[in-house]
Formats: structure tokens, sequence, C-alpha cells
């Protein structure tokens, strides 16, 4: 097994591009993510949140750029080069099929099938994947629901909670990988997004490398360790959580502080 040098990002994006046409959506970015970090993505509508992080998730081709994976250069032709590469999208509709139950979610694509003839005819092993995701479920501190509940039963955040847990079993492990989230909390109550952010820090523990888009300023100051924020298409600033002022975060998301990045170089 080839070991990844300290210090190497889990996932590093430099000088990406991406154009519709005469739009320039992205204009030279670079962004990266340690194992174990969590970075806050932020920006205001428009600002190429969405669109970088469907660069990340192989949905889209950057025009120019460079894609690394722990050191290594990656090109995504669809999403599941992504995934292979050991990086994993939570999306803000969850993903999650409503009428069956948390267990046959959490193994969605990756269903255990049975042993002997009924596996060889498709049949699923429910037994197993309940016994196995309880397994992932106590190893990543979560709790809910009973694994034969319904989707469709279970509140908003733990929908969010079923969703995040299912992609963190997927990257989790030596293979340092990555999560992206997009806006994890934004239709949670109070309690439910603490619940969340308990969860994303438990992940980071556990060495998987997050980055999340967010709206919500007091999520990213509470579960990230570092910022980068996007403003028409540029990184403006790429600081760390503590000691900055939430006043320059704000001035950087609206356009009112001037880039930390000079214009001929921005990043």
């Amino acid at each position: 097994m080839t070991t990844t040098p300290v210090g190497t990002p889990a996932l590093e994006l430099r000088g990406v591009d991406l154009h519709y046409g005469f739009v320039r959506a992205l204009d030279q970015v670079d962004i990266h993510v340690l194992p174990g970090e969590v970075v806050g993505l932020l920006g205001d509508n428009g600002a190429g949140k969405s669109t970088l992080l469907k660069v990340m998730s192989g949905a889209h081709r950057p025009s120019a750029g460079t894609i690394r994976v722990r050191g290594e250069a990656k090109t995504f032709h669809a999403p599941s080069d992504a995934s292979s590469a050991g990086i994993q999208m939570v999306y803000q509709d969850l993903a999650l099929v409503e009428a069956q139950d948390i267990s046959i979610n959490l193994n969605l694509g990756e269903e255990k099938l049975r042993r002997g003839p009924l596996g060889w005819l498709g049949f699923v092993d429910r037994k197993a994947m309940r016994k196995s995701s309880e397994a992932e479920l106590e190893r990543l501190g979560v709790r809910t629901a009973p694994m034969s509940r319904p989707v469709e039963m279970l509140s908003g955040g733990q929908r969010q909670v079923v969703a995040l847990a299912r992609s963190a079993i997927r990257v989790n492990g030596e293979s340092q990988g990555v999560l992206l989230l997009d806006e994890p909390t934004a239709a949670l109550g109070y309690e439910q997004t603490r619940n969340v952010e308990r969860l994303i820090r438990r992940m980071a523990d556990q060495g998987i490398a997050i980055i999340v888009v967010t709206h919500d300023l007091p999520l990213c100051y509470e579960v990230a360790d570092r910022m980068v924020i996007l403003n028409r298409g540029r990184k403006v600033a790429d600081v760390p959580v503590a000691g900055t002022d939430r006043d320059h975060v704000v001035g950087w998301i609206t356009g009112s502080r001037a880039s930390m990045f000079p214009a001929s170089t921005a990043v």
C-alpha cells in the first residue's frame, strides 16, 4: 500500500477555471483540504460555491486547472470517477429512498447479497446490512432511529444524519477520503443543527477531510478549521476560523472588503 506523505492535502485544486460560453464562473481558484480538516466554503449567491463543488465531485469538468487527490493528479469525467477516488458528495436533497429503511439507505448501491442461490438471484441480506450499519453508526458515535425504520418516518435532522453517515462510511478508513457537504443544516432547527455539527466534527476527528458549503456563518465558526471565501468566481480570502473577525468575513462575502489576493494573481 502506498503511504501518503504527512501534510499532503486529501484534495487539492489549483488554477481552476470554468467557462460557460463567455461567462467565467470560476477564475483561477485554488483550494485544498487536509485529512481531518474542515473547510468552510463561503460566498453570496452566484459566487461560484456550487460550481466549485460540482468540479470537485466530478459533475463538471474545469476549463483549466488541476485536481489532485492525496497528491495524485486526477481527471474526473463523471461523479463516479470522484467517488472511486474517495470523494463523496452529500447534496441538499440528500438522495435518500424514503420508502426504504435506514440500513438499506446506508448501503444504497452497495447492498449485501444473501449467500447461495438467493444471492445469485439478487436477494439482499437485510439482517447482515442492519448489523453492519449498527456497527458503523456506533463507530461514528451516531444515535438515530432503529435500522428498520423507513426514512419517510424520520425527522429532517435524522435524515441529514443518515445521509452524512452513509457518505462517511464510504470514505472512512485509511483512504483519507473527502466529504463535500452542500448546505447540510439549511432546513434544520437549532437542536438538529447541533447534532449535525457534532457529527461533522466526529468525522473530521477520524481523519476525513470535509468541505462544507454554507450560508450559516455560526455553523462555519462552530465546525470549520479554515474558511475559503468566493466572490464572483474568485477566491478572495483563505483564513483560519480562529481569530478571524466576522465583520471581515461578511465584507469579503459582500465585496465591501478587498481581496487578500492581488487582482492579477487572485487565486
